[in-house]
């Protein structure tokens, strides 16, 4: 057994591709198969299940997976400390919804980087259901997600939550609706909404804020496209407050939001793995990066910047502030 050979299995696992994992690692896709093939001899079971679509990870592939990677990393770690020039990168695939990325998901990859300079990070805008499906079957190591507070989660994941908040509307600092210190939902009706693509959570949301909504002129995948949208003027959109509070785009001067009249519903971040697999060093410093950065804002990130707000606004906001994490 070679170490070469569970690299060239991890990348097919990542990628689901014999041709894509040849390219990145700079071998003939023939030599690479090859190379897997004796591998499964060599363990005396089959780990790729091959098509005409791609490669995934059969049973046997996905329960020895953890280990092929814990034994890369130790390799790492062996040559890291014998001082070798190692080029072999190893990758950490988080899976996100792209939600609060300012308060938390760039400072947590941030800090990771500090104690891992040889690991990359590979961060993959997803919907909730691929997130789920890729954490199960290997391809995301962890994943980032919404839910609504009555939400059920997969048994079959540990789910920690990391940050609660509410939906807000989400306008440019010159819409009419800006001058409002909370939006009706029934104001929604009469303004061009841009919707999160179906599967994500805000769109469900939207749906259950509205009943039958309008058609929507718009779709976005995901929130930070959404804020991009509502700052050049193409309309509204609704979020957590999470993601939006100090984002560039706020602190720019361009966008805004205000919260949703008599509505009461709790959004929550959360950050989820398989619990069937025992997690790498890498893979587990980094849930536990994001689950310490979390608790860290306790004070939150979320609370609103009063400086600009009414007295009667900044009132509103104080008795409505919740801890940022469940206690």
């Amino acid at each position: 057994m070679r170490i070469e050979q569970l690299e060239y299995l991890a990348e097919v696992a990542r990628l689901g591709s014999f041709r894509r994992a040849a390219e990145e690692m700079h071998i003939s896709q023939p030599a690479l198969s090859e190379s897997i093939r004796s591998l499964e001899r060599e363990l005396g079971v089959d780990l790729l299940e091959r098509g005409r679509h791609g490669a995934t990870l059969k049973d046997a592939g996905q329960e020895l997976l953890p280990h092929i990677r814990a034994v890369l990393e130790s390799v790492d770690r062996l040559r890291q400390a014998a001082g070798e020039q190692y080029r072999s990168i190893r990758v950490v695939r988080l899976g996100t919804v792209t939600t609060a990325t300012v308060p938390l998901l760039t400072p947590s990859i941030r800090e990771f980087r500090q104690s891992h300079a040889m690991t990359q990070v590979e961060v993959v805008v997803a919907q909730q259901d691929q997130i789920h499906n890729g954490i199960l079957s290997g391809s995301f190591d962890l994943g980032l997600v919404n839910y609504l507070e009555d939400d059920d989660v997969p048994p079959e994941l540990e789910t920690t939550t990391l940050l609660r908040g509410r939906p807000v509307v989400c306008m440019r600092v010159d819409s009419p609706l800006a001058a409002h210190e909370m939006v009706q939902a029934i104001e929604l009706r009469s303004e061009p909404l841009i919707a999160m693509r179906s599967g994500y959570l805000m769109r469900r949301y939207i749906h259950r804020l509205l009943g039958q909504p309008p058609a929507f002129p718009y779709a976005a995948d995901g929130a930070e496209m959404g804020k991009l949208m509502v700052a050049e003027g193409l309309g509204l959109t609704v979020l957590p407050d999470f993601s939006v509070h100090d984002d560039p785009l706020e602190q720019r001067g361009l966008i805004t939001w205000r919260p949703i009249a008599d509505d009461s519903t709790q959004v929550k971040l959360v950050i989820q793995r398989a619990r069937s697999r025992t997690p790498t060093r890498a893979v587990g410093d980094m849930h536990r990066i994001f689950v310490e950065r979390a608790r860290a804002t306790r004070h939150w990130h979320q609370r609103p910047r009063q400086d600009h707000l009414s007295p009667l606004h900044q009132k509103h906001h104080t008795d409505l502030e919740r801890p940022s994490i469940p206690t």
